[in-house]
């Protein structure tokens, strides 16, 4: 009885709290695109150990055994790979009499030097293993700074549902103290109508703002991985203003957009590298050793039983073989020239991205700097409009005015709130963009979760 208890008290218990680093923390750790991004890393670094392979001599075996005929003619054949090759004198006979036959053996290459070649190569490897480990990174950012912006709204809506909550408790006031009015005949029923009618009115306001909370938290759940229904932030420092401090200076190199870029142009230029090496000979230090067995003789004569199926002919071969392909210059040069013109269009993306962040730096700046105005202006707004709201339910108490008056002044009271709440965190807003552009959001985290 007891344990059913706890689990009945366990289920109607309210969600924990997320603070924003734990928000944070939790996208990095479930969202799918940061393994996309890792295992594309792991890939990379991969590759890496392949390239690095070419360093090791090759080795190739066979064994086969056989039966077959052992007709032979002279001629040329072109190369194919239908027809099987045979070895031996031509013994002037066409017979379908058969004969074992076996081999066994092992080829080793290996190239000495390659005038950098290999080396070039795993340069661009481990280029590529850059590149891939920036853009870990800067999915990470990303992801970070989506799941932060994420929070920043559903803090935003349960602000806005605060203040919608408080206009909806005014305006049930006073249909309370009209409805009793009119029943007394104190007032007419005109107003006891339109009082209910800006009830209604508040009543559909907080239900949208309430629709704005389940939409941000649907949102937040895409990065955390949460149920929507069992996520509840911490707003924390985020309603109160922050600090009023000059943002930092940017440095676009250091955002993990541009890192991923650069690293983009190192890979291209890596690449070109390769291909510079590549137009020299190619030399082969060659070894072989196999055995072959037969149960043909070279009279013609086939040898019965078992004879030929173990290999009992042994051979060896050492040799240095030297390879260049002359006429692939033209086709080496054109590659080239396209691999050029790749890195240029990679330094020029590297310079856009470079324009666009200051522009992003630059809006950042310009939204805190009008959203800290606004929010020094949104105090006095709110005390004006309670002031208003004070005047106007007196004049309508005393007879002075007419409900609309009072209608009017509960409204401007209640968006007061609203723009004082949300002033507040578009302060945020701006902070959150300047620390996106500068590419580092961990002094932003650090200081909204105080």
């Amino acid at each position: 009885m007891k344990i059913a208890i706890f689990f009945v008290l366990l289920a109607g218990a309210s969600p924990a709290q997320l603070t924003l680093p734990q928000a944070v923390e939790s996208s990095l750790k479930n969202y799918p695109s940061i393994r996309v991004s890792q295992e594309q890393f792991n890939a990379a670094s991969a590759a890496i150990q392949l390239a690095r392979t070419a360093y090791l001599p090759k080795l190739d075996a066979l064994a086969q055994a056989n039966r077959a005929t052992r007709n032979n003619v002279f001629g040329l054949l072109l190369p194919q790979s239908v027809i099987p090759s045979m070895s031996g004198p031509v013994i002037g006979s066409n017979n379908f009499g058969s004969v074992w036959g076996s081999a066994i053996g092992g080829f080793v290459t290996w190239e000495p030097f390659d005038f950098g070649l290999r080396g070039a190569n795993v340069a661009t490897a481990n280029a590529a293993r850059a590149q891939s480990e920036a853009a870990v990174k800067r999915t990470q950012f990303e992801v970070a700074v989506a799941t932060v912006d994420a929070y920043l709204t559903l803090v935003a809506a349960e602000e806005t549902v605060r203040a919608a909550q408080a206009g909806v408790d005014r305006a049930e006031v006073v249909v309370k103290t009209i409805t009793a009015q009119v029943g007394a005949q104190l007032r007419p029923g005109a107003d006891q109508s339109r009082s209910e009618a800006e009830l209604a009115a508040a009543r559909t306001q907080l239900i949208q703002a309430q629709q704005a909370i389940d939409v941000s938290r649907a949102t937040l759940s895409q990065f955390t991985g949460a149920d929507p229904s069992k996520i509840s932030v911490v707003s924390g420092s985020l309603v109160q203003l922050p600090p009023d401090q000059s943002p930092p200076s940017l440095n676009a190199a250091a955002n993990p957009i541009m890192v991923e870029q650069n690293a983009a142009v190192e890979q291209a230029r890596a690449q070109l590298r390769a291909m510079e090496r590549s137009y020299f000979p190619r030399f082969y230090l060659q070894g072989a050793a196999y055995a072959r067995g037969t149960g043909a003789e070279s009279n013609g004569d086939r040898l019965g039983g078992l004879n030929g199926l173990a290999p009992n002919y042994q051979n060896y071969a050492l040799g240095f073989t030297v390879t260049f392909p002359i006429l692939d210059l033209p086709a080496l040069r054109a590659r080239e020239a396209a691999q050029n013109s790749t890195i240029r269009a990679q330094a020029a993306r590297s310079e856009q991205i470079a324009v666009d962040l200051r522009a992003q730096w630059n809006r950042a700046v310009a939204t805190l700097n009008g959203a800290r105005r606004v929010a020094a202006n949104t105090p006095v707004q709110v005390s004006s409009a309670r002031t208003a709201v004070q005047q106007a339910t007196a004049r309508y108490e005393a007879g002075l005015a007419n409900i609309d008056e009072l209608a009017e002044a509960q409204r401007l009271l209640t968006q007061a709130e609203i723009d004082d709440a949300l002033a507040r965190l578009t302060v945020w807003r701006g902070l959150l963009g300047i620390a996106t552009a500068a590419g580092d959001i961990q002094p932003f985290v650090a200081e909204a979760s105080r």
